[in-house]
């Protein structure tokens, strides 16, 4: 039992992690400038499809993932100047209604480009392996690296937007964007630099799932919900509290079920206790959510209006 809880709690930060490269630039995008953009789980899908476009032409998973940073940027750019840009004064509904119809045009283009099948792609040989953890636990590799690379992302983000002057801009941005203005600030500039940005990390965390899950059409859209829920249990506009609230998330949902069926056996009887297990892990996020937002209403680290 205690090895198994060890892995799941693997399991559940390396999900954790993920999901923060997704919500990170959500955050940003949502909380800083005010924008609902449901488009945001495709461009993740877009990232997975064209690291194994680029593996397979490569024939090197580290040179594919290198080429995905890049060419995901590219994306946002496009998107923000073509379609984002002209969305900002419009009200939320208007926002919604837009990224939505985006997230239907995006996904068939997906289709027609790559098919409807599943893709897969083979983990890099070199991290092909695992290590012993504790006892006769083992760990892949290929796991613990995709943990380490989000939290040194994750660091990284964090001295950008606290040391950094384009940080101090996207600060009081998020305070007073009138004021930042006023003051001389590009606006629009900066809200290109933000947009393009979050899809990098977006088609990022799409190229590091990709050797792990297989990647298909309807992969961008349930991770999508999950990013909205771990920025409001972290707090709209803070990469601290969606950082908190990703690991929250990941930690509770994979835990959740996997033990959840367990526990339910000490009250049930076994086969009931599986299948209540089933249909109650996948609330638990949203329990978790509820619990956060009735004790702290602005989230976790949310700023106080």
């Amino acid at each position: 039992m205690t090895s198994l809880f060890l892995l799941q709690l693997l399991n559940g930060m390396q999900f954790g992690i993920l999901l923060f490269l997704i919500a990170a630039g959500l955050t940003l995008v949502f909380g800083i400038m005010d924008f609902v953009n449901l488009a945001h789980g495709v461009i993740y899908m877009v990232g997975a499809y064209l690291a194994v476009t680029f593996t397979q032409v490569t024939g090197s998973y580290g040179l594919g993932l290198l080429l995905t940073l890049p060419a995901t940027l590219l994306v946002g750019l496009v998107l923000e100047l073509l379609v984002f840009r002209k969305l900002y004064d419009r009200p939320h509904l208007d926002q919604v209604l837009a990224t939505f119809g985006l997230v239907m045009i995006i996904s068939e283009g997906v289709e027609m480009i790559w098919g409807s099948a599943p893709l897969s792609l083979d983990i890099p040989e070199m991290l092909s392996g695992s290590v012993p953890l504790a006892g006769p636990l083992r760990y892949p590799v290929f796991r613990l690296v995709v943990i380490a690379a989000g939290l040194l992302t994750a660091l990284s983000l964090w001295l950008i937007i606290t040391r950094t002057r384009i940080g101090m801009r996207l600060r009081a941005g998020a305070t007073n964007r009138s004021m930042v203005a006023a003051l001389g600030v590009d606006i629009k500039s900066l809200f290109t630099v933000i947009f393009a940005f979050g899809a990098m990390l977006a088609g990022f965390a799409g190229a590091m799932v990709a050797p792990i899950l297989t990647v298909d059409p309807g992969m961008g859209e349930s991770v999508l919900i999950l990013a909205f829920v771990v920025i409001v249990i972290g707090g709209i506009g803070s990469v601290k509290g969606a950082f908190a609230g990703a690991l929250l998330v990941g930690l509770v949902d994979t835990l959740g079920r996997s033990f959840g069926p367990i526990i339910l056996r000490a009250v049930m009887d076994p086969s009931a206790a599986g299948q209540a297990g089933r249909v109650l892990a996948p609330m638990l996020v949203y329990i978790l959510m509820a619990v956060i937002l009735a004790l702290r209403p602005a989230g976790l680290f949310g700023a106080k209006t």
